[in-house]
């Protein structure tokens, strides 16, 4: 079986699992700020696209969800069942692909973190989306900020490239793509979907206890991007 290059796949996944676990930049950051945006899911089945190790999944069933989780990864996907067991549907399907596992207006929402960015196929991505959402449904997602991208990369801020950024772990690498804002909004709004919020995540106070250097970092420079997407109630 091919290994899709949108997942995080045997080293780079267990890597991943236990770094999206406690690191300032997702469970101090970009996970409190997508569930706050996901809002109360009590009684919702809730697609969380791009699931991981399950942390977000995990928080969704907390708050009384229903959730099927999806990843392409059977490193990420094995760490999840470990964290969620028998509590939410867990299946293994290439985000390149179409959501084929799924029947037309299935989930009341969706949740799409930190893997935006990592998918080719985003266009045929969102109208699956659109597809399976129900109607007044909505898509909550995240992505890397394009201002934290200049920063880091330098250039031109309007560098649409594929990138391969190493990890603190040399050894270790994750390829996706520099997309500006006007990308974005123009993905998304083509796709169907209507802004209804869009917030650039700051760190939790907690963490200024834990790094606060991290903490003063992100509270100054923005790492990501969360929006709150919207169907037509058709």
């Amino acid at each position: 079986m091919t290994l899709p290059e949108n997942a995080y796949h045997d080293r780079l996944g267990d890597y991943f699992a236990q770094l999206a676990g406690a690191s300032p930049y997702n469970a101090h950051t970009d996970r409190p700020a997508t569930l706050a945006l996901a809002g109360d899911v009590a009684g919702r089945h809730v697609l969380d696209l791009g699931c991981g190790a399950g942390h977000y999944t995990a928080d969704l069933l907390d708050r009384g969800a229903r959730v099927t989780a999806v990843d392409g990864s059977a490193t990420l996907l094995r760490h999840a069942r470990d964290r969620v067991g028998d509590r939410a549907e867990l299946r293994r399907h290439d985000l390149d692909t179409p959501l084929d596992f799924a029947a037309d207006a299935t989930y009341d929402g969706a949740v799409c973190a930190l893997v935006y960015h990592h998918v080719t196929a985003r266009a045929q991505l969102l109208a699956e989306l659109r597809r399976v959402l129900r109607p007044g449904g909505w898509l909550v997602l995240s992505t890397t900020h394009p201002t934290a991208e200049w920063l880091h990369h330098g250039g031109s801020n309007f560098d649409d490239a594929w990138v391969d950024a190493r990890l603190p772990d040399p050894s270790l690498t994750i390829r996706y793509q520099r997309l500006t804002l006007e990308a974005l909004l123009g993905e998304w709004l083509a796709a169907g979907f209507t802004l209804d919020r869009l917030v650039e995540p700051r760190p939790l106070p907690q963490l200024r206890d834990v790094d606060e250097a991290r903490y003063e970092k992100l509270s100054q420079e923005p790492s990501f991007l969360a929006v709150r997407l919207l169907t037509s109630a058709r």
